[in-house]
């Protein structure tokens, strides 16, 4: 079998090897997502977000406990800080996850950000693609947790969860503006912690306020309490998300159906202007005009805003940069 073929058998060293190759931009993996993208669409994203120290990994690895208990295959993409030194993914508390190593029905990656700003890494997108193309039932994406700034994963995840923790400042985060639109469900995990009420009762208050919800289609979050550590309140989680699928599926195709158009219309809209950027960028440094170009503004003789209007202005006549 070819690669492809592989990929979509379920061959985990493909799956491995296509992954890598897609977080490093080898212009054959993009040859081979273009194949696999007509066996996407079957498995559900799931978005675990929230700040750092919350336990969002303990907190997908009972995630994935439960679904191999319903016989779910799982996928998990796990976006970390990248190394100054090596530039690879800083692991951090990642081991948690890895007693699910040997179980053929788990695939988790860890992908490192490389720089990249709003939780995700550039390469998400393509990665769930091909655990989706593999035939995984849920695909969980675990963001690196940069702040409440990451918003990317709404675009990519059907459910998007946020986790908070009690007594470390969330209930005021919790106001931020955008935080609301990014969440369909909010997790309120180490529920042992002094102030748990408080939380909740701050995050239903706003709920409350908010009549709109235009963005969700209706949907009014849902909040739980859990112990991961202990395995506590997992079973009412996944319920909740559960609910939250069939919402979509079934009780607002309205919604899902946007949902659908604005995950394409960004995946699309990234891809164009990664190109755009590379394509122009590898044209002025290999013709030496980037150098050119500095040493001007250094020396006051243009302005950055001037000349990225020439450049893209004589880009988009000739399909050349300047």
């Amino acid at each position: 079998m070819d690669r492809t073929q592989k990929i979509i058998a379920g061959d985990l060293r493909a799956v491995a090897r296509i992954i890598r190759d897609i977080d490093d931009g080898l212009p054959e993996a993009r040859e081979i997502l273009k194949e696999l993208y007509p066996q996407t669409g079957r498995a559900y994203i799931v978005g675990i977000t929230g700040s750092p120290g919350v336990g969002k990994s303990t907190l997908v690895d009972r995630m994935i406990q439960y679904l191999r208990t319903q016989g779910k295959t799982v996928g998990v993409l796990a976006v970390d800080p990248t190394s100054p030194f090596s530039g690879g993914a800083i692991l951090g508390d990642r081991i948690r996850m890895q007693r699910h190593s040997t179980d053929e029905g788990v695939f988790i990656r860890s992908l490192a950000t490389r720089g990249h700003f709003g939780g995700l890494t550039p390469s998400t997108r393509g990665a769930i693609a091909v655990l989706d193309a593999m035939g995984k039932d849920y695909i969980l994406v675990e963001t690196v947790g940069v702040g409440q700034d990451e918003i990317e994963i709404v675009r990519a995840a059907h459910t998007t969860l946020i986790v908070l923790i009690p007594g470390m400042g969330d209930d005021i985060q919790a106001i931020k503006a955008g935080i609301l639109e990014a969440g369909d469900v909010f997790v309120i995990n180490k529920c042992e912690r002094e102030g748990t009420q408080k939380t909740r009762q701050e995050l239903q208050m706003m709920i409350e306020m908010d009549k709109d919800r235009k963005f969700k289609g209706g949907w009014k979050p849902t909040i739980f309490a859990t112990e991961a550590v202990k395995n506590e309140g997992i079973d009412e989680l996944m319920t909740g998300i559960e609910e939250h699928r069939t919402f979509l599926l079934q009780k607002d195709t309205a919604c899902f159906d946007r949902f659908q158009q604005d995950r394409a219309r960004m995946e699309l809209f990234d891809l164009v202007k990664q190109d755009v950027v590379q394509s122009v960028m590898e044209h002025l440094t290999r013709t030496g005009q980037w150098d050119e170009f500095i040493r001007e503004l250094v020396q006051k003789k243009t302005d950055p805003y001037t000349q990225s209007e020439r450049i893209l202005a004589h880009y988009l006549r000739t399909g050349d940069a300047l």
